[in-house]
């Protein structure tokens, strides 16, 4: 059984015992577990359900390896340049992304 979710504008394809990391949103810090409850598709291998946009009543439940606020994680350190044609314009910043990594538990149709 599979799921394709939506969650921090992107799609991901979800089964049970996955471990995904996504976009960093805001939860208690003694949570256990997240629902993502923007479900488009659900697939059992026999029949497909899909939603117009999402699934009624349909959840993924996702918890954390640890607690809550060790799940969040850096990401790779990235340095967008500008850059223009002209005398001393050159610019660069670093940017680091923090997402937070959880673990598909269950799927809910």
């Amino acid at each position: 059984m599979y799921a394709v979710i939506e969650q921090g504008s992107k799609q991901y394809k979800v089964a049970e015992g996955d471990c995904l990391t996504i976009d960093l949103t805001d939860i208690s810090p003694d949570a256990e577990t997240i629902e993502l409850d923007k479900v488009l598709l659900i697939s059992d291998g026999e029949e497909v359900k899909v939603g117009t946009p999402f699934i009624e009543g349909a959840k993924v439940i996702a918890s954390f390896q640890t607690t809550a606020e060790e799940a969040v994680v850096k990401g790779k350190k990235l340095f967008p340049m500008h850059f223009r044609k002209r005398k001393n314009s050159k610019r660069r910043i670093g940017h680091r992304q923090k997402y937070l990594q959880v673990v598909i538990d269950k799927i809910q149709a």
